[in-house]
């Protein structure tokens, strides 16, 4: 072997070690964080016994005291000034710009670079401290406190109410929706710091939402003659139906495409696992 040879050979290494590493970067950078997920709140419930504030329609954040990322683990692009306003506790929250405003929100916190005029209207609304000591109780004062010292506006708690009973908690679910809210959260108020999915915090909305993969679209007749008519869709389940309203006209025009992720909300599965009343929310938006 030659000596241009062995310096190509070299270049060829070092060129692989150093996508290899690369690669592993990203890898590690995108693994998700541990966090509590909700069940859905169902059966024969206390509910003086949980706290309850309102579900934000935002992207979900985690503040490690150093590095803002997504639920996949994806470093969030924010401005410079937004992470230095931030306290060196960890925080766990919701990137929200206001009822109604989902699309604006998830085009804002995705684009690189950042937009300030964008960022100005994005708040990190905190109803969590991963890791933290105590019951939720506790690390819902020590939230406020640290919030209070922190003092910048894009930094919020998420307000923790209480209820007396099943009937309260439906008015002010009511409430929420007559005023363009998705719905409700329940953390148990005993509940120690916990990951994965656990009982200790619940979701309550009028319809409940999944996810399903795009595998076919159907044509419209009449009016939507050639435009779409319904999507063809499967879970992760494996079950197959069909999502035919809840389109804009952009939509019709201009379908999710194959393969893609779509949310759909429903309001109650039949016992083969169909969702009742499925309608098209939006198409995935991945953080």
């Amino acid at each position: 072997m030659n000596d241009l040879d062995q310096r190509r050979r070299r270049g060829l290494k070092a060129g692989l070690a150093l996508l290899a590493g690369v690669m592993l970067g990203r890898a590690q950078a995108a693994t998700p964080p541990p966090l509590l997920l909700a069940e859905v709140l169902h059966g024969d419930v206390d509910v003086t016994r949980y706290w309850v504030s309102e579900k934000l329609d935002g992207a979900r954040a985690i503040w490690d005291g150093q590095t803002l990322r997504f639920r996949s683990g994806r470093e969030v692009p924010a401005p410079a000034w937004f992470i230095a306003g931030l306290p060196p506790e960890p925080l766990d929250g919701e990137l929200w710009m206001g009822r109604g405003t989902f699309d604006a929100l998830a085009a804002a916190v995705r684009r690189q670079p950042a937009r300030d005029d964008e960022w100005r209207r994005v708040r990190l609304m905190v109803f969590e401290l991963p890791g933290g000591a105590g019951s939720f109780t506790d690390r819902a004062a020590r939230i406020r406190e640290i919030i209070a010292r922190a003092d910048v506006p894009w930094l919020q708690a998420v307000a923790q109410f209480r209820v007396p009973d099943r009937p309260a908690l439906q008015a002010r679910l009511d409430a929420v929706v007559r005023a363009g809210g998705e719905g409700l959260m329940l953390h148990r108020d005993d509940a120690p710091y916990l990951t994965g999915r656990h009982d200790a915090l619940l979701k309550l909305k009028p319809q409940l939402d999944a996810e399903a993969t795009v595998i076919a679209h159907l044509p419209g007749k009449g009016r939507f003659s050639g435009r779409l008519g319904a999507l063809e869709v499967e879970t992760p389940d494996g079950v197959r139906f069909r999502l035919g309203s809840g389109f804009s006209d952009a939509v019709r025009r201009d379908p999710p495409a194959l393969g893609s992720r779509v949310t759909y909300r429903y309001r109650s599965l039949t016992p083969g696992g169909v969702p009742r009343f499925a309608s098209f929310l939006r198409l995935r938006v991945e953080f």
